[in-house]
């Protein structure tokens, strides 16, 4: 599909373009790309490869820029990227994209933007702002399920699921490498090695990186925030675990005297007294519950209960 960069994007024929002198945005599949990439006129060096795309990047050429994309499922950082090619010079920009990504991004801007002053620069700032719009609210979502995750910390919830902050630490580390990725491509374009672009509209570069710049450094704090969650857990678990301990060894304690007098009239000498007294065996009763009410009242004192 070839779209004109005029008040909108206007959809167009190829045979259009270069009537209207206007720049132009297209999204070809990479069996399409292949058969006309030639008439194009591209001064490619460093010709982009689908199966090869691993990250958001831009080369410089001769006479142009390639690069690729890979963004990550806003719903599943962690899975698998949408993932595509660029080409571009000062004519124009073209998408290789079998997945249609792209294209999507492409018809958000067509129904939703209106520019007064067109130019590549302007839908190139709004292509990569459809790329995090609503990584804001996403981030604050993440916020919230911490803080939720936090006070179950705090309540002591044995039922915390812990696997989930695992899977949030993952998410927001694919999201802040992201974010670089997207810096690095806009700071390639800021620098206008080739002179594609006017001065005056870099501003839009610098725009999107002082956005994406933002984005990053709150997913670097949303990292943080979980390592102290992973951290307050942990340091709640050995609570517990030393609370356990405490229960354990008074128990232990308290038994132990009793044990003892068990094990004492429990050997068998001929001759002890304490056996033919009528009053032994309550007597030693009386003593085992003394033992246990001394050591309990013990333990309280000591702030071990």
């Amino acid at each position: 599909m070839f779209f004109i960069i005029d008040e909108t994007l206007r959809e167009a024929e190829r045979k259009a373009l270069k009537k209207t002198g206007h720049q132009y945005v297209a999204v070809l599949t990479s069996e399409e790309w292949q058969k006309n990439k030639e008439s194009f006129e591209f001064g490619i060096d460093i010709e982009p490869d689908l199966s090869e795309i691993f990250l958001t990047k831009a080369e410089v050429n001769v006479d142009s820029l390639t690069g690729t994309f890979a963004i990550p499922d806003r719903k599943n950082p962690s899975g698998e990227d949408s993932k595509f090619a660029f080409v571009l010079d000062e004519k124009g920009i073209i998408f290789i994209d079998d997945t249609g990504a792209a294209l999507q991004l492409i018809k958000n801007i067509k129904t939703t933007k209106k520019w007064k002053l067109p130019s590549l620069e302007r839908f190139l700032y709004d292509f990569l702002d459809q790329i995090v719009k609503d990584d804001l609210r996403l981030m604050e979502k993440y916020e919230d399920e911490l803080d939720r995750m936090e006070q179950s910390i705090e309540d002591s919830d044995e039922n915390l699921p812990s696997g989930r902050l695992n899977d949030i630490r993952s998410d927001i580390r694919y999201l802040r490498i992201h974010y670089e990725q997207l810096m690095d491509l806009a700071q390639e374009f800021e620098e206008n090695e080739n002179n594609f672009f006017t001065v005056e509209n870099l501003r839009y570069f610098r725009l999107f990186i002082s956005r994406a710049s933002r984005l990053r450094d709150t997913a670097m704090s949303l990292r943080d925030y979980t390592m102290q969650l992973r951290d307050l857990y942990k340091a709640q678990l050995d609570i517990k675990q030393n609370r356990i301990m405490t229960v354990l060894t008074v128990v232990t304690t308290i038994f132990m005297p009793l044990t003892l007098i068990v094990g004492w009239y429990g050997m068998n000498f001929r001759y002890m007294p304490e056996l033919d007294w009528h009053w032994s065996y309550p007597v030693l009763i009386v003593i085992s519950v003394i033992i246990v009410i001394a050591s309990l009242l013990f333990f309280k004192h000591k702030k071990w209960l």
